[in-house]
């Protein structure tokens, strides 16, 4: 990395998250900034890279004023925190854009995919185009600050669309991308109507990194479904992923993908804890007398602990219906076992989540009321997000940590139970469809679908001795301090240099639109340039949908400027090749594609056109559709595309 030379130098490592690195708290009714308490999740992770390159701005979003007010917040502001000095980007974006993007798309339709629950998956409130215009909008405060050949690291499934955008705007950049959830096999995946274009922009990127290689093998499925021509280039599964049997082994893990001319690295690296940090927080003064009153208050001989979110994917219910079963057939527990419960409500809006945690609550109420007395209670829940000193503090007060998600990308809380215990004895009980399973060997693995894989393990580990304890979680222990999130920073440092370090790979780049002579555009076929002639009086209607502009010839001259600056805010005539049908999503065949670029300049300019549509339908729909009925097919030797009559009058 190069050493900045003044202030205006732009930045070398762009990250692209949607939260911004820092946690907003009102304090004396003025806004302060506080650095996120807990070393572990996410956030604390990326910023972790802050110190390791020369400059680093981090791109997120901020809520935007509401209309006819004036804005809150500054576009762009320098944050000093313990990670460093580093610049923080915040798009403005309006309630019902975040709402349509996190709220509803990212959770109704995207989640349910990418965590294999297709019954849930629902599109009936989607609006497709606000989720693509917020990726462009990130896409351009990324390029925006990217210095040449800089690498821009855009995080998790809500910015799939992100790298497609940045590759046509910027294609001397290094884009990589990191999946902080698990990714779905292709019978899933392709439920999506929007596969494909997910899927082009992902391969856009130089790099795509995943926490365990079944996710990495399951995106090169995918993209094997519905790509041809793929040359997957694979090795043997190495450490820190530990060979055994479960769920989510795999022997073998993708390490390049060959598409198009183009080759994408496949990187699997699971995301470390910070076990120093929570090792000092539970060895300080402070932290055993908060743990010795965590245990005077559970007031109990074995304490069971679960943290989580209230999230259909994280097994709750599952969860409680067991323990509820584990107190019908152990009477002599009760009284002397207490399930510590803690699932943090979701955000306000995410109304999908909404009944998943009235259910969970009224499971506490009844397993509490049926079992309970005056003097004890066999669950303790909470719902509220306690304090990362708190947390790590019950973790050491805990005798089993029971984790049991349905589908989970990594789950740092295993990780961060065995850090917090710090050899001594404990119990893991851990689901084999979590991406830490694949790390911690001597977990005792549980199949959460299965009633009596959860009853069995449950007993187990109430039943395990305190030698055997001590073992599994010092090899554990062992197993998570060798890999922590700074052996996860160097990894992924040691992937970023060689990613500056390789030569730029052939982009596919649209046709332009250039020159006069419409001899020398019509015979290079539906891969090549083609000729619009078009006069002078409909710059105008260029303009305003983003078509093009006007050269100094009177003819239509390169795109790449106006798609620059407007986006795609209505498809032009150079993207025909690669939309998708708007009602059957399928993709044109390469005999069709010179009938689509024909006709698509005049549909998207025409009056007619719905300018919210991104797509067109494929030529079998086309002939059935109500847009095709004004216009008279005739063709003109000066140009190739279909005009309407009009056009033709001078």
């Amino acid at each position: 990395m190069k050493t900045p030379l003044s202030q205006d130098l732009k930045n070398e490592l762009v990250v692209v998250y949607h939260r911004q690195p820092y946690e907003e708290v009102v304090e004396n009714g003025q806004t302060v900034m506080r650095e996120p308490r807990s070393p572990n999740g996410i956030i604390p992770a990326i910023k972790g890279f802050f110190s390791h390159v020369d400059k680093a701005v981090w791109v997120a979003w901020k809520k935007k004023a509401a209309a006819g007010k004036a804005p809150d917040f500054e576009r762009r502001i320098t944050v000093s925190d313990s990670y460093g000095n580093y610049d923080v980007v915040r798009l403005p974006l309006e309630a019902a854009k975040i709402h349509q993007f996190y709220h509803v798309t990212s959770k109704e339709a995207l989640w349910p995919v990418i965590h294999t629950f297709p019954w849930l998956y629902s599109t009936e409130n989607i609006q497709w185009s606000d989720f693509r215009e917020v990726n462009r909008r990130f896409a351009e405060a990324a390029c925006a600050e990217a210095d040449h050949g800089a690498v821009v690291w855009v995080h998790d499934y809500n910015l799939w669309l992100v790298p497609g955008f940045i590759r046509k705007m910027r294609p001397d950049l290094k884009i990589a991308f990191f999946h902080h959830t698990q990714f779905p096999s292709p019978d899933a995946f392709n439920i999506l109507p929007w596969r494909d274009e997910i899927i082009d922009s992902l391969l856009c990127c130089d790099l795509v990194g995943f926490h365990v290689p079944r996710f990495a093998q399951n995106f090169c499925a995918v993209v094997e479904s519905l790509r041809s021509g793929v040359v997957r280039h694979e090795a043997p599964v190495s450490l820190p992923i530990l060979p055994r049997a479960c769920a989510l082994s795999e022997p073998r893990v993708t390490v390049q993908l060959d598409v198009d001319g183009r080759s994408i690295v496949i990187d699997t690296c699971p995301i470390g804890t910070a076990p120093t940090l929570i090792a000092k927080a539970v060895n300080s003064p402070e932290g055993q007398a908060r743990t010795e009153r965590i245990r005077k208050d559970m007031n109990t001989e074995t304490l069971i602990v679960s943290v989580s979110r209230v999230d259909y994917a994280k097994g709750g219910r599952q969860q409680l219906e067991a323990f509820e079963r584990l107190l019908k057939r152990r009477p002599d527990l009760l009284g002397r076992v207490k399930l510590l419960l803690v699932t943090v409500a979701a955000a306000e809006g995410m109304e999908i989540y909404r009944a998943e945690q009235q259910k969970i609550e009224q499971l506490v109420g009844r397993i509490n009321g049926h079992f309970g007395t005056l003097h004890w209670l066999p669950i303790h829940l909470s719902t509220t997000p306690l304090a990362f000193e708190e947390v790590v503090c019950a973790y050491r007060a805990a005798d089993i940590a029971w984790i049991t998600p349905l589908r989970d990308g990594l789950n740092l809380v295993a990780k961060e139970f065995v850090a917090a215990k710090q050899g001594e004895p404990g119990v893991l009980v851990l689901s084999e469809f979590s991406g830490a399973a694949m790390e911690l060997e001597d977990a005792v693995l549980v199949n959460p679908f299965s009633r009596s894989s959860l009853d069995d393990t449950l007993d187990e580990a109430l039943a395990m001795g305190e030698a055997e304890q001590r073992e599994r979680m010092g090899r554990m222990l062992t197993q998570v301090q060798r890999y922590d999130i700074g052996y996860w920073t160097r990894h992924v440092l040691a992937r970023f240099a060689k990613l500056s370090e390789a030569p730029a790979q052939p982009v596919a780049v649209e046709p332009r639109v250039a020159g006069r002579n419409p001899k020398q555009h019509r015979k290079k076929g539906p891969e090549g340039p083609f000729f619009c002639g078009v006069r002078r009086g409909s710059d105008h209607a260029l303009r305003q949908h983003g078509v093009g502009h006007l050269d100094e010839t009177g003819h239509v001259g390169t795109v790449d400027v106006a798609h620059r600056a407007i986006g795609p805010r209505a498809p032009c005539c150079t993207q025909a090749a690669w939309m998708p049908c708007m009602i059957c999503s399928s993709r044109p065949s390469t005999s069709s594609r010179v009938q689509l670029r024909r006709m698509a300049f005049w549909l998207i300019s025409s009056p007619r056109w719905p300018h919210h549509q991104r797509c067109w339908p494929c030529p079998v729909h086309t002939a059935r559709q109500p847009l095709r009925r004004p216009w008279q097919p005739r063709w003109s030797r000066a140009c190739w595309r279909l005009r309407p009559r009009t056009a033709h009058r001078s």
